[in-house]
């Protein structure tokens, strides 16, 4: 089968066409570097023709409130009308576990804005919804970085490796659509200070996290369960925070035991 990965050359999507490619398929990605740019529709119809699947990994890269629903509302506009040129069969999606509880953050309203788009398409979808990357760890950890202290919400993550998210992807998308929505998580569930500070242990960082329920989360405050499945996810990463630290580029040592 020929899968259009949209976003194919980031962390996700340069690990997805490889899972795709070593299965046999086709596996074209559309990216800027490859001629093909979302929001203005150049070079998509052309990526598109003869494509089965559609994987969305596309982001936008500003987070601002106008810029983002721009972003996802533009690409989405127009990703939807190549595929229905072409005759697309599947359209895949990852998203955020907790979209749809987080309205007051400018970047989650984009995202209800793209799943809207997708459920109106009228192509055979599957939007997966994810908890946050292990891979993420720092640029959180910098977000609420206020000298020498981290503050960061005491709220629940299950973190997943962005190699789970991959085997989660590909799997879903070569799968018959759902017409829904399905959750992937990490095996482990602990307060995100928690973990970040497990993170800095594991790499001598010797500031300290501070549980604050006030620091806010891509512009909001979280209640404790918004980032985490509230029913078993479809499907469970099988890398905890030691096993994904041992293998990332932060590796090297034993992670510490978290702190707090």
């Amino acid at each position: 089968m020929k899968v259009l990965v949209i976003g194919g050359t980031g962390l996700i999507g340069s690990k997805v066409v490889a899972r795709l490619r070593d299965a046999g398929h086709e596996a074209v990605v559309a990216a800027p570097s490859t001629g093909v740019d979302i929001l203005s529709g150049e070079g998509l119809d052309a990526a598109m023709a003869g494509t089965d699947i559609v994987i969305d990994l596309s982001n936008s890269p500003s987070f601002e409130a106008q810029a983002v629903m721009d972003f996802f509302q533009t690409a989405g506009r127009n990703i939807h009308g190549a595929e229905a040129k072409a005759g697309v069969g599947h359209h895949v999606a990852l998203s955020v576990v907790g979209t749809e509880r987080l309205p007051e953050s400018a970047y989650f309203r984009a995202k209800i804005a793209q799943e809207k788009l997708i459920r109106g398409s009228g192509i055979p979808y599957t939007i997966i919804h994810s908890t946050q990357f292990f891979e993420f760890l720092p640029s959180m950890i910098k977000s609420g970085t206020q000298g020498e202290t981290v503050h960061l919400p005491p709220a629940l993550v299950q973190a997943i490796a962005a190699d789970d998210v991959a085997d989660a992807v590909t799997r879903f998308a070569l799968e018959a659509p759902r017409n829904g929505m399905v959750e992937i998580a990490g095996p482990e569930r602990q307060p995100l200070s928690a973990l970040a500070q497990r993170f800095m242990s594991a790499t001598q960082d010797a500031r300290e996290v501070v549980a604050d329920v006030h620091a806010p989360y891509f512009g909001a405050e979280l209640q404790n369960d918004t980032l985490v499945p509230h029913a078993p996810p479809a499907f469970q990463g099988a890398q905890d925070f030691e096993r994904w630290f041992a293998q990332s580029d932060f590796g090297g040592q034993a992670p510490r035991a978290a702190a707090g």
